[in-house]
């Protein structure tokens, strides 16, 4: 029996068979087992028998006592925090030598080595500083003036991230508010913006994305290289006019200025990677760049789909600095990416269905797929620093990108139905055949596109004022080049079927074949100001204002935002904010271009006004310091240009057309839950909908009611039918619950050995069958679980007591080497849907595309 495709449910389409569950259990208690053992192992390590006694003040760098700093021994259960005065007290273990490390949010940690004997008492006394500067007569923290809404990120986490990609945005994905339903991607939607929502910037350089990328296993090496990154600023919403024209984010990423000259070097069984960096005698000319390779086809044979992967992924980048004087620096930013993937199919075999109405889909390919992503981008900036107070910037900078898709991919299937009866022998086994059908799908794409900048951007720093301006010209250039069409034939009938003897015919599927050629202009400017206005607590007030004009559209739009952040005097430990603004995005080339190739130049920008409320609150727990922020949000939608999502392809209906809402609430619960390792955990609401405004359709019934033809067009309306308008309906990133955990442990007694954990849910995603049709995505895939584990040990390193005994090793500064288990617990994330039409073409069966399973993967890390 086929499924109409507005009669499939979620439990109709993936619910597990009962024996697939219970493989699941089996699979998950020798992890629990060996948990047990770990916790155990950890509680049995901590008994002491002798102990002395630390005690001191910490105080800032304006030599003032500090309340609330976390003071905690390295790999122990010990812990305090300093009292008003910034003096503490602490019971340690007796002779054994000891890390004590001191932390404060906003300021550097540091810390000392010791040994006390029993009964003694050791005075040790610290100053903390390294995140607080000056501006005029106040003192301004690293979190004050600069970014309201930014949430910072340790770049040091990245290089133990036990993730696929081990990337920037694997972090960003944890966060609250942002979302991501495939690993092997570097995407991510926040607040329920999709992927061409966020903004990323590196040293001020905007980073374009490739425009052809369907799927995961094609995508690459994301552009930040992780190992040259120095500080990490991420703002999921309510972000400052600083920033560019986008909806939803924005990601801004520095690069490391070197201080010595050093290297590091890591592999494994994805690919490997090498940095170096260096500073000449005079200090004056710095260099830091990096070279990566990663081949995923060792993690791609775990698809369903069998063949010949051959993914081969690399770049390279450089980042030089040059000191001409004390006023007058100049900066050089190249990158260079080459992302080829090669597939040559063979046979997949995929379940799915019901307990009681399971059915196996089993497809026997012929063909080939090539598809190579080339990107080039360079920069140059010149900074001017005429007194300590004025700061000038002019950049230029290019992005060129050459992207080509080719297949040719014959697919013969067959749909059968399995046996249910758990009483039988052939459980599990193909009962009968419901179907027979072949596909062709045909691909000769290529896209050209180069993008130029010329920017000027400056800061004044007055007393108690921040002042920031910026002008920005561009340019782009698209050549595009599209000839693609899918063929679906079911039990020997084309589809659609074409009956007609007098003049037979073969007729295509989705066929576009457009050649598209375009060049416009952009010109951008803002201006910002932020005011600390009160002594008594801090009220830090920042008001600024966008504008943006392209001559393809004519369209100039303004964008005023402003942010509010307090922080009391006499209650340290909360923290508000609030912001509200207009954010618009001009369309690029991706939103002009529809579903057939054409391209809509008369687009307009979409528009979000956004209105958010913020706490930070800061508290004592286990000895140690932790920070719980939240944060609700609603964002006001308009003039949007609806979507459909395939993987990772989104396809624009290109017409401003819908309207619609973001709403929701985010936590994140941040600190050392184990003494001297960050760790965090997020939780996330959100609701997003959207109603166009042509998306109604007809229904016509017979004399007793039932429906008898629905979803026709105006041309086929019949004297009795009923006008149907959908309304409301979810968005295709509406997704309700978000939870990320990364987390870090080690032995107490053996503090060399560590884990790390990442873990990822998300709930339902809406989804629909192929077609322009919005109202008909209302289905819902499964949710995505996922969670990775990494095991680590430190050979060379702070935390290693005795140095190694081979002299080639001394050099190094740290080795490590972790053993990582990806997708833990061996849960099958669906990424799209295969659609399997019968000859009528009105019934269909969704067939799932599930991504990665349970696989090792071994790594080394060398840094010199």
């Amino acid at each position: 029996m086929l499924i109409p495709p507005h009669t499939l449910t979620q439990k109709g389409i993936h619910a597990r068979s009962l024996s697939s569950w219970t493989r699941v259990l089996q699979r998950r208690f020798p992890f629990k087992t060996f948990l047990l053992i770990y916790l155990f192992t950890l509680l049995a390590s901590n008994i002491v028998a002798q102990t002395g006694t630390i005690f001191g003040s910490v105080k800032d760098s304006l030599n003032k006592p500090l309340f609330g700093v976390g003071v905690s021994v390295f790999g122990k259960p010990y812990g305090t925090t300093t009292a008003e005065d910034g003096k503490y007290s602490l019971t340690v273990p007796a002779d054994q030598s000891l890390k004590i490390i001191f932390s404060f949010t906003g300021l550097s940690r540091d810390s000392s080595f010791i040994t006390v004997k029993e009964n003694e008492k050791l005075e040790i006394n610290k100053k903390l500083s390294g995140k607080i500067k000056e501006l005029g007569e106040v003192i301004i923290e690293d979190q004050s003036l600069k970014g309201t809404n930014i949430t910072r990120i340790n770049p040091k986490i990245v290089s133990v991230l036990p993730t696929v990609n081990q990337s920037v945005e694997d972090i960003l994905k944890t966060l609250p508010g942002v979302s991501s339903a495939n690993e092997l991607s570097s995407t991510y939607s926040v607040r329920g913006g999709n992927y061409d929502e966020n903004l990323v910037y590196v040293n001020d350089v905007e980073i374009y994305r490739p425009l052809l990328v369907r799927s995961g296993q094609q995508e690459g090496l994301s552009f930040i290289n992780p190992d040259m990154v120095e500080t990490i600023n991420f703002s999921a919403g309510g972000f400052d006019a600083v920033y560019g024209d986008k909806l939803s984010s924005v990601l801004d990423i520095k690069y490391r200025k070197p201080k010595k000259f050093g290297y590091s070097l890591n592999g494994s069984l994805l690919g490997a990677a090498l940095e170096l960096e260096g500073i000449s005698k005079d200090k004056r000319w710095t260099a830091i760049g990096g070279v990566r390779y990663k081949s995923n086809a060792y993690l791609l044979n775990t698809f369903e789909t069998k063949g010949e992967y051959k993914p081969n992924f690399i770049d390279a980048q450089l980042l030089t600095t040059f000191d001409a004087s004390k006023k007058i620096s100049i900066e050089v930013l190249g990158n260079y990416a080459r992302n080829i993937y090669n597939l040559v199919p063979q046979s997949r075999e995929t379940n799915f269905g019901t307990i009681t109405d399971a059915k196996r889909f089993t497809v026997y390919f012929d063909g080939r797929e090539e598809d190579r992503y080339e990107t080039y981008t360079g920069a140059i900036t010149g900074i001017y620093k005429p007194s300590e107070k004025l700061k000038l910037k002019l950049i230029a900078s290019g992005y060129h990108a050459d992207e080509q898709e080719n297949f040719d991919i014959l697919g013969q299937y067959f749909l059968d139905q399995l046996e249910a009866d758990l009483g039988k022998e052939e459980f599990g086994n193909v009962l009968f055949n419901l179907g027979v059908g072949s596909f062709l799908n045909h691909a000769r794409n290529r896209l050209k596109a180069t993008v130029y900048n010329g920017e000027h951007k400056g800061e004044w720093v007055g007393n108690k004022i921040l002042v920031q301006w910026g002008v920005k010209a561009q340019h782009e250039e698209i050549e595009d080049k599209l000839n693609e069409w899918y063929y679906l034939d079911s039990a020997g009938f084309s589809i659609p079927s074409y009956r007609d003897p007098a003049n037979p015919q073969i007729l295509l599927n989705d066929v576009v074949n457009t050649k598209n050629n375009l060049s416009s202009n952009r010109l951008m400017g803002y201006i910002q100001n932020t005011w600390q206005m009160a002594d008594t607590g801090k009220l830090v007030l920042t008001t600024g204002v966008r504008a943006n004009y392209w001559d393809l559209n004519d369209q100039l739009v303004i964008s005023p935002r402003l942010s509010i952040a307090y922080k009391a005097k006499n209650w340290k430990q909360f923290s508000m904010k609030f912001s509200a603004g207009y954010y618009y995005q001009p369309p690029f080339y991706r939103e002009l271009r529809d579903m057939q190739g054409n391209v809509h130049t008369n687009l307009k920008a979409q528009k979000s006004i956004h209105f958010l409320l913020g706490t930070d609150y800061y508290f004592l727990a286990l000895g140690r310091e932790f920070k719980l922020t939240s944060e609700i949000f609603y964002k006001l939608l308009d003039e949007l240009i609806p979507y459909k999502i395939d993987n990772l392809r989104i396809r624009y209906l290109s017409k401003n057309n819908s309207k619609g809402y973001a709403r929701g609430i985010d936590f994140r619960l941040f600190g050392d839950f184990v003494p001297g390792v960050e760790s965090w955990a997020s939780l996330s609401l959100l609701q997003t909908k959207e109603d166009l405004s042509d998306d109604f359709y007809y229904k016509r019934y017979n004399a007793e009611g039932d429906e008898i033809i629905s979803g026709y067009t105006y041309d086929q309306v019949a004297t009795d039918s009923v006008r149907i308008e959908p309304g409301e309906i979810p968005r295709p990133t509406d997704q309700l619950i978000n939870f990320g955990l990364f987390f870090q442990d080690y032995f107490p007694k053996w503090p060399t050995y560590k884990m790390q954990l990442s873990l990822l849910f998300g709930s339902r995603l809406p989804f629909g069958p192929p077609g322009p049709d919005r109202y008909k995505d209302v289905l819902r895939s499964p949710s995505y679980r996922r969670v990775d584990i990494g095991f680590s040990k430190q050979i060379i390193g702070e935390d290693v007591k005795r140095p190694p005994k081979i002299k080639l090793l001394r050099k190094f500064e740290a080795i490590w080497i972790t053993l990582e288990v990806f997708n833990l617990l061996q849960v099958n994330n669906v990424s799209s849907y295969l659609w399997i039409t019968d000859v009528s073409n009105d019934r269909r069966y969704a067939v799932p595309n599930y991504l990665t399973g349970r696989q090792l993967n071994v790594r080394l890390n060398f840094k010199f």
